[in-house]
């Protein structure tokens, strides 16, 4: 029984790992966005040379809408 006793104590011990530091998480969430980034221009550009190869151009919108009068 008393060897059950110190046992649990030293599992949850065991089990218990150090938790990476801020600068440690923010770099590694950096890179991510970095890597899914590149990726994501990559796409973009693959696609345009793809839309371009065929003859196709592409549709640019407007990002804003127009100006409302106020009315």
């Amino acid at each position: 029984m008393r060897a059950a006793f110190l046992l649990v104590p030293l599992l949850l011990l065991a089990a218990c790992k150090d938790e990476p530091d801020f600068d440690t998480r923010y770099d590694k969430a950096a890179k991510e966005i970095e890597a899914r980034a590149k990726a994501m221009d990559a796409d973009i550009a693959e696609a345009e040379k793809a839309a371009a190869s065929k003859g196709l151009q592409a549709e640019t919108k407007p990002s804003n809408p127009p100006a409302s009068s106020g009315e």
